[in-house]
C-alpha cells in the first residue's frame, strides 16, 4: 500500500476541499449520465429487437444516429440550443442563469445543481471522515456510484447493471487489495450472498401471495453490492433503515397527494440512503443497539 501523501496527512483541511471540488465536477459528469444513460439502453432494446426481427425477414436494420455520454454535445431539452461552457459550470451556471435556459428561458431542472452539490459533500464528507487514504478513493467513488443509480432508479424505476455489478465486484475485491478495509473476504461474500437472497426471497414470496412483482432485480444486486462492501453484519440494519424511509417517505408523498398509491415507487433510493447510513454510521448504531439489549 502506498503511504498517505506528507503534504495531505498535514493539511487535511486541503484534501478535504481538493475532493470537495472535484466532486462537484463529477457531479456534472453524474448528471449527463443519469440524464443519457436510460435513453442509451432503451435505444440498445429497440437496436436488439430491429435485428431480431430483420433477420427473421431477412432485411437489414436501420442504423441509429450516434448517441452517448460525448455525443451529441449537450443541449437545452426545450429549445435545442448546444451549452456552452460557461453555461456548464457546476452550480454556478445554474446560479448565474437563475435556473433558466439563456435563450429560450425555460426552467432547468433542480436536479442538476442537487446532484453537483450531493457529489460534492459525498466526496467531502469521505475524504473527512477517511483522510487521503485508499480507502476514502474507494468510499468516494462508491457514493458517487449510488448518487447516480439513485437518482436514475427514482427518474425511470431502472437500476443499471453498469452500476450495481461493477459496485458488487469491487466490494469483493476491496478486502483483497486494501489491507485496511474493515470487512474482511469472507464477511463481503456472505454479505452479497445474503444480501441477494434477502430480497430475492421477498420478492418471490410477495409475487406467490399477490401475484404482482413488489420489485426488481436491480434491487436484488444492489442490496448484494451494499452488503458486499459494507458486510454481511450490516444487512440487518440496511433492511431496517431502508424500509423505515420508504414507508415515512411513501406515506408523506401519498398523504401530500403527490403520488397515486397505485403507482410503484422505487425501492433503490431508501437502499442507497441505508447503505449510506449504515456505512458512516453503521458501527455506532449497532453498538448502540446491542449495548441497550438486556
Amino acid at each position: 500500500m502506498s503511504e498517505t501523501p506528507v503534504f495531505l496527512a498535514d493539511h487535511p483541511g486541503t484534501w478535504v476541499a481538493i475532493a470537495a471540488l472535484f466532486g462537484l465536477l463529477v457531479g456534472s459528469f453524474l448528471n449527463v449520465v443519469i440524464n443519457r444513460l436510460p435513453v442509451m439502453m432503451e435505444r440498445e432494446w429497440r437496436r436488439e429487437c430491429r435485428a431480431l426481427l430483420a433477420g427473421e425477414a431477412g432485411e437489414t436494420p436501420p442504423e441509429d444516429e450516434p448517441f452517448n455520454l460525448v455525443h451529441p454535445r449537450s443541449r437545452c431539452p426545450s429549445c435545442g440550443t448546444p451549452i456552452r461552457a460557461w453555461q456548464n459550470i457546476p452550480v454556478i451556471s445554474w446560479l448565474w442563469l437563475r435556473g433558466r435556459c439563456a435563450e429560450c428561458r425555460a426552467p432547468i431542472a433542480w436536479q442538476y445543481p442537487a446532484v453537483e452539490v450531493a457529489g460534492a459533500a459525498l466526496a467531502g464528507l469521505a475524504a473527512w471522515q477517511f483522510g487521503p487514504t485508499a480507502w476514502s478513493l474507494a468510499v468516494i467513488l462508491f457514493g458517487w456510484t449510488l448518487l447516480a443509480a439513485a437518482v436514475i432508479d427514482l427518474k425511470t424505476q431502472l437500476l443499471p447493471d453498469v452500476f450495481t455489478l461493477p459496485l458488487l465486484w469491487l466490494g469483493l475485491l476491496l478486502p483483497i487489495v486494501l489491507p485496511e478495509h474493515h470487512v474482511t473476504l469472507p464477511d463481503a461474500v456472505l454479505g452479497a450472498a445474503f444480501g441477494y437472497l434477502a430480497l430475492w426471497s421477498v420478492y418471490w414470496l410477495f409475487r406467490l401471495l399477490t401475484g404482482k412483482e413488489g420489485m426488481g432485480y436491480g434491487d436484488f444486486k444492489l442490496l448484494a453490492a451494499l452488503g458486499a462492501w459494507l458486510g454481511w453484519q450490516m444487512l440487518p440494519l440496511v433492511i431496517l433503515l431502508s424500509a423505515l424511509a420508504g414507508s415515512v417517505i411513501g406515506i408523506a408523498m401519498i398523504l401530500l397527494r403527490r403520488h397515486d398509491r397505485r403507482t410503484p415507487i422505487p425501492y433503490g433510493p431508501y437502499l442507497v440512503i441505508a447503505g449510506l447510513v449504515a456505512l458512516y454510521l453503521g458501527e455506532p448504531i449497532m453498538t448502540a443497539y446491542l449495548g441497550g439489549m438486556p
